[in-house]
């Protein structure tokens, strides 16, 4: 898998929802696909790749410095352990971050993402200031240092600077614990447009909102306002514990699903992370706007949170992304498992995102087609996936991975999300350029 090779010839990949056989795939000089030719006998100027290919995934939300705080909370050590004990645990670290160690950090964890299948990553980004809560003399220092850790490892990166203002519906402002993560509207607008300037290749920046009690609703309506005509991504949390669900009914007369929907005009830039919490008619006014969500399952289920309405969300026509989130796991293989086993163990059926009805029985492939297309939304990207003119992105899988022993195209995708634990993937391309293998 020569870096060079401009014409690359698979014995099999992903296109159109489906295998196909004897594919070219021709990477243009600006690292995007020109042609992509099924069917085509191998050349000897196509460099053979060793196994079937697929696009990569985008991982539709990161916090990468908690990448450090992996491991660290698996035991408890008093009556009652829980999202919001956790969190506490969690700001310790923050603390302790610096922008030499969350270069590090990141560098570590985009390396361990792109073997486990992702090509671009949205960091939502709220470590913004000094341990001590001053600012840095360079506003962009903790977002530098994610570009520079993107740029280490050559995946693609949409940075979302986050508002973040209060500690909860009914707090003036932060805990001391938060004071690095302080921003307005005017700062999270300033990182977002430093960070564009930087012009660094494949790396992006929208914005976000840490979440409904995070941030005064006048100005959540405000940034939502100065960034009309902006294309980027606005992401933020909500719904994901019942505890905020409850805040917010107490605070607003409206759940936080139904609040976003009546007093913001949710488009197909916003993207609600997690909506864990929600009832039916709050999925079908998402689905409605034309905005995304983003399952973070593995994050989820570690910190109890819940499961979503799955089956609802698939039957609409809400984008779905998925996010690795805290990083407990970092392979979307591992995502897309356990977001349909949360389903099985509590709906007692089997295959529960599979649709045959609508012409897919594979579960794996309504996830994974789901997925493909709602993280290209979430990252603001255009084109994606292996088609001519998106981004020369691909996986290329482990052909002896025992667990794929005689499997044929009908159930290798099946096989790949359900046969756990898979072996790395063997090669990873981004914008045309081997960042694993090769």
């Amino acid at each position: 898998m020569a870096e060079s090779a401009q014409r690359l010839w698979a014995p099999r990949a992903w296109m159109q929802g489906r295998w196909h056989e004897s594919v070219l795939l021709e990477v243009t000089e600006d690292g995007r696909w020109g042609t992509i030719k099924p069917d085509t006998p191998r050349a000897p100027d196509m460099a053979a790749l060793p196994g079937a290919v697929l696009p990569g995934l985008v991982n539709a939300h990161s916090h990468a410095f908690q990448r450090a705080f992996v491991g660290l909370a698996e035991r408890r050590d008093s009556e009652h352990d829980d999202f919001w004990s956790w969190r506490d645990r969690m700001y310790g670290v923050a603390l302790s971050i610096t922008p030499e160690r969350l270069r590090a950090l990141a560098a570590h964890l985009y390396a361990e993402l792109l073997r486990g299948g992702y090509t671009q990553v949205c960091e939502f980004h709220y470590l913004q200031h000094a341990p001590d809560g001053s600012r840095y003399a360079d506003r962009l220092s903790m977002s530098r240092a994610l570009v520079q850790a993107a740029q280490d490892t050559g995946i693609g990166l949409t940075l979302l600077p986050v508002l973040y203002e209060r500690a909860g519906f009914d707090a003036a402002g932060l805990r001391d614990d938060q004071r690095r993560f302080a921003t307005t509207v005017e700062d999270v607008l300033a990182l977002r447009d430093g960070i564009r300037a930087l012009r660094v290749p494949n790396v992006g920046a929208g914005v976000a909102v840490h979440s409904l009690r995070a941030a005064k609703a006048s100005s959540i309506l405000q940034l939502a306002q100065r960034c009309a005509g902006d294309a980027a991504p606005i992401h933020i949390h909500v719904a994901e514990q019942t505890a905020e669900v409850d805040d917010c009914v107490a605070a607003s007369g409206l759940r936080p699903v139904e609040w976003l929907a009546r007093h913001v005009a949710l488009d197909a830039r916003w993207q609600l992370v997690h909506a864990t919490h929600t009832v039916p008619a709050e999925v079908d006014a998402v689905a409605a706007s034309g905005a995304g969500v983003v399952l973070c399952p593995s994050t989820e289920a570690n910190l109890g949170d819940g499961l979503p309405d799955l089956p609802r969300w698939l039957n609409g026509a809400t984008p779905l992304s998925i996010g690795s989130d805290s990083h407990v796991t970092r392979d979307w293989r591992e995502e897309l498992r356990l977001l349909e086993y949360g389903q099985r163990l509590t709906q007692l059926r089997r295959n529960v995102a599979a649709a045959p009805d609508n012409g897919l029985p594979s579960t794996a492939v309504r996830l994974f087609e789901r997925m493909l297309t709602g993280g290209a939304a979430a990252a603001g990207l255009g084109a994606w996936g292996l088609r001519a003119g998106a981004r020369a992105d691909l996986l290329v899988i482990d052909a002896s991975d025992p667990a794929l022993a005689e499997r044929g195209a009908d159930s290798l995708l099946d096989t790949l999300v359900f046969s756990s634990p898979t072996r790395p993937f063997v090669g990873v391309m981004v914008a045309g350029r081997w960042r694993v293998g090769g």
